[in-house]
């Protein structure tokens, strides 16, 4: 099966290939960067690592693209809070990004430009948009996209113009000559700092938010490419309007296959800082490892909800474990993936499926079975090898099962003298006590003439 990927342009899975023969440009939309990243964000970042990484397994050279909006009325407004400038916020913001999606196992993009290094780009487009009549100059000096110029706004939502205008809730008072028009360049206001206006043609000001990435993603990947991507919420208006700019002013597909993820939930909600009810990537990492977090993003399928819970990690972290006690059991012949092998075969198979990891998922727990009843290193290496394409299993097995038995060694060795004191003051219910304590966390201990020794278990 050749690779095939829903294409939420036409509301259907197809098959895909690259405009440039073994080239595939994927773009993005990245972080609106005034706050720590929360695990909603982790999960858009990480389906497309997940794709990314499935696209050069097939053999595909990959130039990826995720932006930086680093110019924006919240970025604005927690600057002046915190008393600093927009660059040391966003500065210190990416940092920690990185930081933070880094030890996820994201692999970073080819390239990850800030909106705030392309405005002379976003300016050349606004300027083409007016000269052909898709864009105008309001009274309170913004420069606004006439949406009802562009034929086939909607098409990406499905949603009509009708429909959009039904919606409307109040009126739109702002200098628009229609409500359903969007800003392209926002006038300066007089309480806004000195270092959110940039200089143009139409005065002090600065991008809207939509034309940021349609600037970006042409500069860095050309008028037409392969894959543009993010999150649901971003269908519309955000990627629903990059097609209205970039096309109304290039005359050309913006991307041949628009890919969405889905969204993680909590308590049947969307996760989102709007709503107060979102996680930090780092409140999450304080409680468990970036492997877990990892495996339990990664084995929903990417377009499907997420549902948050503890349960649901720790579930999560008791799946991994099996994976890892297959290869501690036995050592991992170093492989090179067969595709014509049983295993790999469905391995490829459920990836090339719109990158359905569910079932790629499935093949590794099969696989592991397997591996525990024939104690083969190949087959071993396989289940490792396989996992390296979600980036996955490839830790210490035993490291990685003794720090999920939340015990070092030193506590694993007093505890066996315990139930050594416990058995010889015939204290048997104690000892039991402390054996079970110890396989309840992965931990087996073998009584021998010699001593007790122990070693990680399932």
């Amino acid at each position: 099966m050749s690779l095939r990927i829903y294409n939420t342009l036409t509301r259907a899975v197809e098959d895909f290939s690259s405009l440039v023969p073994g080239h595939v440009r994927m773009y993005v939309c990245g972080m609106t960067i005034y706050d720590l990243c929360h695990i909603g964000h982790a999960r858009m970042m990480m389906a497309f690592d997940v794709i990314q990484r499935w696209l050069k397994v097939s053999g595909y050279q990959v130039t990826y693209v995720r932006n930086i909006t680093d110019i924006d009325d919240k970025i604005i407004k927690r600057a002046v809070e915190r008393g600093i400038t927009i660059r040391a916020l966003t500065d210190e913001m990416i940092t920690a990004m990185h930081q933070d999606i880094g030890a996820l196992g994201i692999e970073p993009p080819t390239l990850e430009p800030r909106a705030t290094e392309y405005v002379p780009q976003m300016l050349g487009m606004i300027a083409t948009l007016e000269q052909k009549g898709l864009a105008y100059r309001s009274d309170n000096g913004d420069v606004n996209y006439a949406v009802r110029k562009f034929e086939g706004y909607g098409k990406l939502s499905g949603k009509s113009l009708d429909e959009l205008r039904a919606g409307e809730r109040v009126a739109v008072l702002d200098g628009k000559e229609d409500p359903l028009d969007f800003v392209l360049w926002k006038a300066a206001k007089p309480t806004e700092p000195a270092d959110a206006q940039w200089d143009s043609r139409y005065g002090k000001g600065r991008p809207g938010w939509h034309i940021e990435c349609s600037a970006m993603s042409c500069q860095t990947l050309g008028e037409t490419f392969d894959i543009h991507g993010g999150g649901a919420d971003l269908q519309f208006p955000h990627h629903e309007n990059e097609i209205a700019q970039s096309e109304g002013a290039n005359g050309k597909p913006l991307a041949r296959f628009w890919v969405h993820n889905g969204f993680v939930r909590v308590d049947n909600e969307k996760m989102s800082k709007s709503l107060g009810n979102f996680f930090t990537i780092r409140e999450v990492l304080a409680q468990y490892d970036p492997e877990t977090v990892r495996f339990f993003i990664v084995r929903a399928h990417y377009r499907s909800a997420l549902n948050y819970s503890d349960a649901h990690l720790d579930d999560a972290r008791n799946a991994l474990k099996r994976l890892y006690t297959a290869l501690h059991l036995v050592q991992p012949a170093a492989v090179v993936i067969d595709w014509s092998q049983p295993f790999a075969a469905r391995f490829k198979a459920a990836m090339d499926d719109d990158f359905g990891t569910p079932e790629a998922m499935a093949v590794l727990f099969d696989l592991a079975g397997e591996v525990n009843k024939a104690r083969s290193p190949e087959l071993a290496g396989l289940l490792k090898a396989l996992g390296a394409c979600l980036g996955l299993l490839q830790n210490d097995p035993a490291a990685f099962l003794q720090a999920g038995a939340g015990l070092d060694e030193p506590a694993i060795q007093d505890l066996i003298q315990q139930r050594a004191a416990a058995k010889a003051g015939k204290n048997f219910a104690e000892a039991d006590r402390i054996r079970q304590d110890l396989l309840a966390r992965g931990i087996v201990l073998k009584d021998t003439p010699a001593g007790t020794t122990w070693e990680v278990g399932s």
